[in-house]
């Protein structure tokens, strides 16, 4: 039996809390915890030894290591660091070991409180084939699919086959979207076990799949519930979570446009029966797909979910109190009755990575927070770990921080939310942060029709807009950046002198612009750019986000740069998992040659051009860098 909290010890010295994980979480953890006067731990990997979550703590514990899996997935490291700070209890956030029963069992032999469920109940609902038992012995509607203990290849294309295409393959543990695939022909489920298997394995330590009848154009419905040790449990209403891409989500709502007062009570109960069945205690997510009005178990999230800022601006509660109150063995301070919602809620999660979803690393140059303050009967919410100066990392998640809106309506939420990201100034690196304001501005999501195909269907779109945005005002924005460097000054482009004093060459994704001697330049309102090397720099502006390169004194392009095209260069930091290419072996353009492994997701290095593979200059297993060459290809024949 798990000991329980003591939220003040001897009636004066608070209890000591440790939080193992890093980043936005663990700063939003430590203000719950203080505000309730308890004293707070951080722990940190080397990379993250300056990170804003290691300064935020009344204690720091060294992990000493880079990967989560020397760190931030030890749980020998993080209990000796509970014993080091003498702490009473750990919150595990969410990813990492959150949902990991082992951790939570280790904890509680440790003599520490666990914040969150029990192992028993992870294991009984935490993996998604035992939780498809459960539901079905409670007539929670499942979709058909195969959830056996035969892992084998053969197997798993027998019951493809059974269940019929298209089929999702997913990891049976975890979350994230990490090991999910879609395939649509059966010469596609092999490829897809593999790569599936091998993301798990690497997520979650399990490689165990399971196979399930796709839905094509469903939408993501999630519903919060919370459960005490007295035997109530409640929940907080739904989160839409459409809006994904690789399976992951990048914008959440609550209330789902989709949703209704019935289905949300029928959905609701499903969730709460669920929970119930499973003796579960803390908080939890349960999980659907809803086509129609057909809602379909997906999963349960045995742990608080990144997106619980949505649940806490419409109903004002706060579900990390809830989570250590609840751990000191109080009951649910509220009944089912006695929740209240209050308008509509919408979060964005900002990430480094491009309009193309590609993570990437690098320094944060400059940050900029947008106001917060309360305004038109709602209010703006950023939880994050972002500080000028950091170094974003490949060896975690690509995440930085979560933006929130709170309104009276959901137009007004939209509005509130993508002004606050024209507003957010983040420079040195790529960021999905004008990608982001202008999905929310697409008609198809401002219509709430946005279902998960969402950004395959309507990311090329939203492409355009973003790149179309940035040729206007490239010459405004790009010369403004440049001259603010070549003038001293450093990120305030708005008093810039004027007219430009010598003909520019500017690059801007591979085009160039050749801007006359006598172009004047009046930087944009609101501007700010930061040199990022000796020729790039990085312009933002309002919903403008773009890199532009100064190439005046660039010599003509010749055999260096047709050379170049020969080359497969790491577009990121990385780990290779995997080289498919043979030296000797003719490949064609888009061929998948190497597999890179960076913020905790594979990625497919495809060939740039046909040809004959010339060179390998990476083997499996190895740290590359950007920019490093990979492969050469040289012409066939």
């Amino acid at each position: 039996m798990t000991a329980q909290l003591p939220i003040h010890r001897n009636g004066a010295t608070a209890a000591r809390l440790l939080v193992a994980n890093r980043g936005e979480i663990a700063l939003r953890i430590f203000r719950t915890a203080c505000r309730m006067g308890m004293q707070t731990v951080a722990v940190y990997s080397d990379p993250d030894a300056l990170s804003p979550h290691a300064r935020g703590a009344d204690r720091a514990i060294p992990l000493h290591g880079n990967t989560s899996a020397e760190t931030y997935m030890r749980i020998d490291k993080l209990l000796q660091a509970a014993r080091d700070a003498s702490a009473d209890a750990i919150h595990p956030g969410y990813g990492f070991l959150s949902e990991n029963a082992e951790f939570a069992q280790a904890v509680i032999d440790a003599g520490l409180t666990w914040v969150g469920p029990s192992p028993e109940s992870i294991r009984r609902v935490g993996s998604k084939s035992g939780v498809k038992a459960l539901a079905h012995a409670r007539s929670v509607p499942c979709l058909q699919g195969y959830y056996g203990l035969d892992q084998s290849d053969e197997r798993l294309a027998l019951e493809a086959m059974r269940i019929g295409w298209p089929v999702m393959v997913k990891a049976a543990a975890g979350g994230g979207g990490r090991g999910m695939r879609l395939v649509t022909r059966a010469e596609d489920l092999l490829p897809a076990v593999q790569s599936a298997r091998s993301e798990a394995l690497s997520g979650f330590g399990s490689g165990e799949l399971l196979l399930e009848r796709a839905l094509l154009h469903p939408r993501h419905v999630e519903v919060q519930i919370f459960a005490d040790t007295q035997g109530h449990c409640v929940h907080l209403g739904e989160r839409d979570c459409s809006v994904q891409r690789r399976h992951q989500k990048i914008i959440e709502e609550s209330p789902s446009p989709a949703v209704d007062a019935g289905l949300r009570e029928r959905m609701g109960r499903c969730a709460t029966e669920l929970a119930l069945a499973a003796g579960y205690v803390g908080a939890g997510t349960v999980e659907f797909l809803l086509e129609g009005d057909s809602f379909f178990l997906m999963e349960m999230n045995t742990r608080l979910q990144v997106e619980h800022p949505v649940t806490e601006m419409r109903t004002g509660l706060d579900l990390v109190e809830w989570q250590l109150r609840v751990a000191s063995g109080e009951p649910l301070p509220l009944t089912q009755e006695q929740v209240q919602f209050q308008g509509h809620a919408i979060e964005v999660r900002l990430c480094a990575e491009d309009e193309n979803f590609v993570p990437h690393t690098g320094k944060v140059l400059h940050f900029r927070a947008p106001p917060l303050e309360v305004a038109a009967g709602g209010a703006l919410r950023l939880d994050h770990a972002i500080a000028q100066g950091m170094q974003v990392s490949s060896w975690y998640d690509s995440m930085l921080g979560k933006l929130i809106a709170q309104a009276p309506t959901r137009a007004q939420a939209i509005d509130q939310l993508a002004g606050a990201l024209d507003h957010t100034e983040l420079l040195g690196l790529p960021t999905n942060r004008a990608f982001l304001a202008a999905c929310l501005r697409s008609e198809g999501f401002r219509s709430g029709q946005a279902v998960i195909p969402f950004l395959a269907e309507q990311g090329e779109a939203i492409r355009k807009v973003l790149q179309n945005k940035e040729h206007a005002t490239l010459i405004s924005c790009g010369l403004a950046a440049v001259l603010s460097f070549n003038t001293g000054a450093i990120g305030d482009a708005n008093a810039l002198p004027s007219p430009f004093p010598r003909p520019t060459r500017l690059r801007h994704r591979g085009k160039l612009t050749d801007c006359p001697a006598t172009t004047a330049v009046q930087a944009p309102v609101g501007m700010v750019a930061v040199r990022v090397d000796s020729s790039l720099w990085h312009a933002q502006q309002a919903g403008v986000d773009f890199f532009v390169e100064d190439v005046s004194f660039d010599p003509p392009a010749g055999g260096h740069a047709a050379a170049a095209g020969n080359a497969l260069r790491a577009p990121f930091n990385g780990k290779l998992v995997a080289v498919h290419a043979l030296v000797g072996v003719q490949v064609k353009q888009g061929e998948t040659l190497m597999v890179l492994e960076s913020m905790k997701l594979e990625h497919s290095l495809a060939a740039p051009r046909d040809g004959v593979v010339a060179a390998l200059h990476a083997a499996p297993g190895q740290q590359v860098a950007p920019g490093q060459v990979l492969l050469e290809l040289e012409a066939i024949g």
